[in-house]
């Protein structure tokens, strides 16, 4: 049991320390709405994490094969929905500088922010590979490895979240939080480019 865990947090941080697009999409969304809507779409990662390594378990290599085939399509399309993302972010920001507060949209809900991240983490099929081949090498197995991992990556982007709404209490002016939702829109179309170079 405890061997299985411990591979499984080990191999959750492993695939959720690097931060990419999701963990800059978090810390965004914890600093321009709230610290429960980064916390959501952290746990929305985590669950796309806890739900590969399930499906690594269970399945391994024969999982790893039938994603391979797919797996260039399906990064175009997540790097396609991250440059919509970030042009959204910063199409919206500059808008919502220039509307008074008091008719500014309404901001993204809880789970909308756990389902999008969500959505946006399954496209990377590379996690059920990464988690394949640790399980096949001897990783760990089971529902102690899934829980591990789990555990793991939510521990991780939960951090993340923690970072994004420190960072949006400190920027908490107009111009602020225009800057960051620029920079982070930056980020993100950048890091969806090198997706698929």
């Amino acid at each position: 049991m405890s061997g299985a865990f411990l591979a499984g947090v080990v191999a959750g941080y492993g695939i959720a320390v690097p931060v990419g697009a999701i963990g800059a999409l978090i810390a965004t969304l914890s600093a321009r709405e709230s610290l429960r809507v980064g916390a959501a779409a952290g746990l929305g990662a985590a669950t796309a994490d806890g739900l590969y390594a399930m499906l690594a378990v269970a399945g391994g290599a024969a999982v790893a094969g039938l994603v391979a085939p797919i797996a260039t399509p399906l990064r175009w399309v997540g790097a396609t929905a991250l440059l919509v993302f970030a042009a959204a972010t910063a199409v919206g920001a500059i808008r919502r500088r220039a509307t008074p507060p008091a008719e500014r949209g309404r901001p993204t809900g809880v789970l909308r922010a756990y389902l999008g991240i969500l959505g946006l983490t399954l496209l990377n099929p590379a996690t059920v590979v990464y988690f394949a081949a640790l399980v096949l090498g001897g990783a760990g197995g089971g529902l102690w490895f899934v829980a591990g991992a789990f555990l793991a990556s939510a521990s991780w982007q939960l951090l993340i979240a923690g970072g994004g709404s420190l960072i949006g209490r400190l920027l908490t002016g107009t111009r602020g939080r225009l800057v960051t939702a620029l920079t982070s829109s930056t980020v993100v179309a950048a890091l969806a480019v090198a997706m698929v170079l």
